[in-house]
């Protein structure tokens, strides 16, 4: 598919004045927001849990959760917690995100875009 990237607003929930904008890698391999631990600190985010985390090299180690951050994508916004990851790694963005803001990833444009069925809002599907 390629490498998508797209410019994210992460946001406090808690403290709006603490806010970043930083160009993200799309993952739809990837669940969650992913940001570097210099980032969780700049935003002063809470610990929340730690978690396990499998990569892709199927290793497992252990992470801790942050939260709650607003994440705007597109004029679109949701809040979620946040993994943090080394310092200098990359900000990524999975599918939770992507579902809750009702964006899909276009292959052929290596883009991201709102959905099709529901262009000006994101959709909530109850089934």
């Amino acid at each position: 598919m390629g490498k998508v990237t797209e410019k994210v607003r992460f946001t406090n929930l808690l403290d709006p004045s603490l806010s970043v904008e930083l160009e993200a890698v799309v993952d739809t391999g990837a669940t969650m927001v992913v940001l570097p631990k210099n980032i969780v600190e700049e935003l002063k985010l809470k610990r929340i849990r730690d978690a396990k985390v499998r990569y892709a090299n199927n290793t497992i180690e252990q992470r801790t959760i942050y939260g709650v951050v607003t994440v705007e994508i597109q004029g679109r916004t949701g809040n979620f917690d946040v993994l943090a990851e080394n310092e200098g790694s990359q900000p990524l963005i999975g599918q939770v995100v992507l579902e809750v803001l009702d964006l899909v990833v276009d292959p052929k444009t290596r883009t991201l875009k709102p959905n099709p069925l529901s262009p000006d809002m994101p959709m909530v599907e109850v089934l």
